[in-house]
């Protein structure tokens, strides 16, 4: 007579199968698939959430009040998805791959379809704004004092720093003894009690505002000078550093005709849509304009406009010259080093890797200032040392040279340290066996040594001339582009595709960054299809040696 054991707790063996436990609750397939949340898990959590709602939340306003229907709509629903994410139990890889997309898209791809997109555009000085904001500026930098004008008791005044901070004009009437304060967005009124004005009528102090004294306001004369309070009957603008004026607007907007018309000289200037500028009759445009999409016309100017599409391939051919000239010299004295210390009878190796990685060590634009200096035609140190007298930064080739020396001389302990790490990757008994076979060193180099050196470190160089076909620094701090053409002051001999750009986008003339950001795209176009066709050849040639 068997007993039987099936009270709670107990379990019933069948064979092959898991015991069945009776009496005891089952854990869900969840539940067993996850592991509980810990107290320090749940408040991170609920820190993280917190931070992305308010983040949201304070993202939000401006697009209300901006009227940015459709970025609120994508703000809304990545929120809404994040929160649905993290406070479920599903989906667990998105959960770790979900905040690395989304920072890629607001670090990488935002900014650089948003560069790319300034390229459509006449973006640059004078066209930064709407149209709206243009007839602004225009209206307010034609103000002029008339008879009868509002004059004021002005003090100078920031929001912070002195020397940084946000001017504001502290304005006293001594008619009404009004006070108020002004800046760029408009003219609001104080409460007298939050100032103290001397009995000049000068306002002296006020809360919230650090006003300026007589040498600080003199150190930012200029600021003074240009700022302009717009106000409904003008705009109001300094006259010295004590007094203020409000002034009428010489120029104003007609809407009827499109146009700005000048009250003295009954001038007019007809809106120009597609260019974003106001025109006259005689083809004088106003400075102020506004930012419009223009197609593919930075494109076709950098074709074909003689001023632009000359400098640009003479550049672009320079530019190759010296990315393959910087990765190509360096490549071969870094690896000549590395061979000649590779070799076992060689002594004191250490003791010369130690030298030859000296300028690798050294911040580059400081050596790159130094170099500069030994290369000075009267008292530089090359000259003296060798007895030359060469104006190495006068002449085109001169200075070409000279840069490519310094490059030289910055790049080679790279190339020397990744090439050592190569050639201790080879085996020994390659070598060997073609020393055996008969076969001198440099048949042994040419036939083995190094085509798996250009195996592994063909990335490496194809990645090194894309930083020297970008390399800004190596032109600006020893020739900043030079030697320039008397008829060209804009482009330089030893000027590279991305420094030329960077004086189209803050020349003296004024920056033009959608054609700028043009250059830019081509830069980065011919950039990754030289980087697309050497990775291709080095895939090849893997498979050849794998």
């Amino acid at each position: 007579m068997s007993t039987s054991l099936s009270g709670p707790g107990s379990a019933e063996q069948t064979p092959g199968r898991e015991p069945v436990r009776r009496g005891l609750p089952r854990k869900s397939r969840t539940a067993r698939n996850h592991a509980p949340i810990t107290a320090t898990g749940l408040v991170v959590k609920v820190v993280l959430l917190g931070l992305v709602a308010g983040i949201a939340l304070w993202a939000a306003f401006p697009l209300v009040e901006g009227e940015h229907w459709v970025g609120l709509g994508v703000l809304a629903a990545t929120t809404a998805g994040l929160f649905y994410l993290y406070l479920s139990r599903r989906h667990i890889p998105a959960k770790y791959l979900v905040p690395g997309t989304l920072f890629l898209i607001a670090f990488q791809v935002f900014p650089v379809l948003y560069t790319a997109s300034t390229a459509f555009t006449n973006f640059g000085d004078g066209h930064r704004g709407s149209k709206d904001d243009a007839i602004v500026a225009i209206q307010t930098s034609s103000v002029q004092q008339v008879p009868g004008s509002t004059e004021y008791s002005l003090s100078i005044a920031t929001k912070g720093d002195p020397a940084t901070g946000a001017l504001v004009f502290l304005l006293s009437d001594p008619k009404t003894k009004e006070v108020f304060a002004g800046d760029a967005g408009g003219l609001r009124k104080l409460d007298a009690g939050d100032v103290t004005v001397s009995p000049t009528g000068k306002i002296t102090d006020a809360a919230g505002y650090t006003v300026l004294n007589f040498g600080q306001a003199s150190g930012r004369s200029k600021d003074i000078t240009d700022l302009v309070v717009p106000t409904a009957g003008g705009a109001i603008r300094s006259n010295g550093l004590s007094r203020a004026y409000e002034g009428k607007a010489v120029r104003a907007y007609d809407a009827g005709c499109d146009c700005i018309k000048d009250s003295e000289t009954g001038k007019t200037w007809t809106a120009d849509p597609e260019n974003g500028s106001f025109v006259a009759a005689d083809g004088e445009r106003l400075a102020q304009g506004w930012k419009v999409n223009v197609g593919l016309k930075n494109f076709t100017r950098v074709l074909t406009d003689p001023n632009i599409s000359g400098p640009f391939f003479g550049t672009l051919l320079w530019n190759f010259a010296f990315a393959i000239g910087s990765t190509g010299l360096t490549f071969l004295l870094g690896m000549a080093i590395a061979l000649a210390l590779h070799s076992p009878r060689m002594r004191g190796t250490n003791f010369y890797r130690v030298l030859l990685i000296l300028p690798y060590a050294m911040p580059s634009f400081a050596m790159l200032l130094v170099w500069r200096d030994m290369f000075n035609t009267d008292f530089g140190l090359v000259n003296n040392l060798f007895g030359l007298d060469i104006d190495w930064f006068g002449g085109t080739w001169s200075a070409r040279i000279a840069v490519l020396l310094v490059q030289l001389w910055l790049g080679y302990p790279y190339m020397f340290l990744v090439a050592t790490g190569a050639l201790q990757a080879i085996p020994r008994e390659l070598t060997e066996a073609t020393s055996v076979d008969g076969a001198s060193p440099w048949q042994s180099f040419r036939a083995v040594t190094l085509p798996l050196l250009l195996v592994a470190l063909s990335p490496l160089l194809i990645a090194s001339f894309a930083y020297n076909f970008n390399n800004v620094n190596a032109i600006l701090f020893t020739t900043e582009g030079g030697p320039f053409a008397p008829d060209n002051p804009t482009n330089g001999a030893t000027d590279l595709l991305i420094t030329y750009t960077y004086r189209l986008a803050f020349g003296a003339q004024g920056a033009e960054y959608g054609l700028a950001t043009t250059v830019s795209i081509f830069i980065f176009a011919i950039v990754a299809i030289v980087a697309a066709i050497s990775f291709s050849r080095t895939r090849k040639q893997e498979e050849v040696y794998s």
